[in-house]
């Protein structure tokens, strides 16, 4: 699975660094182990709506993110976690390895993705690379190259 992403990066001309660490479920977890590793380190919620859209919403991970205003800016119905089971079948991955880059996985485009409009302007973003044993870094431009190469062009809005 990380193969081909990599080999999807690669294919687009984008360079990436990638970092192996302990395996990190959560951003604080993340915190203990993403060290020295440049750039703004996400956060990545699946999130499905009362309509039952599904939504990933990727934002700086120190950024707090309230569940209940989130709708009016994103334009959702009532937002709750999409379960474990969802995630895998629409996006190919486990719970703690959610991921924009794991948008590759969803050929369907069922999963609508807001980007936090201040981490885009950064130059350097940290994801995991489809598993949380690792931690790539790519430029936000590249970022959004890759998004466009797979036809999942994100919303950005000030979260």
């Amino acid at each position: 699975m990380t193969e081909r992403l990599f080999a999807l990066l690669d294919g687009l001309g984008i360079a990436t660094d990638t970092h192996h660490h302990p395996p990190a479920f959560t951003v604080e977890q993340g915190n203990r182990v993403w060290g020295a590793i440049p750039g703004i380190h996400c956060k990545n919620l699946f999130l499905k709506d009362a309509k039952g859209k599904l939504w990933l919403v990727v934002a700086p991970g120190d950024r707090s993110i309230d569940l209940k205003r989130l709708p009016e800016r994103i334009g959702s119905a009532r937002l709750s976690f999409g379960s474990g089971e969802l995630l895998q079948r629409v996006l190919g991955v486990e719970p703690g390895s959610v991921t924009p880059f794991a948008l590759i996985n969803d050929e369907e485009r069922r999963v609508s993705l807001v980007l936090d409009a201040w981490m885009m302007a950064q130059p350097l973003l940290n994801f995991h690379p489809l598993r949380n044993d690792m931690t790539t870094t790519i430029a936000s431009g590249d970022f959004r190259r890759f998004l466009a190469a797979i036809g999942h062009v994100g919303d950005e809005v000030t979260l």
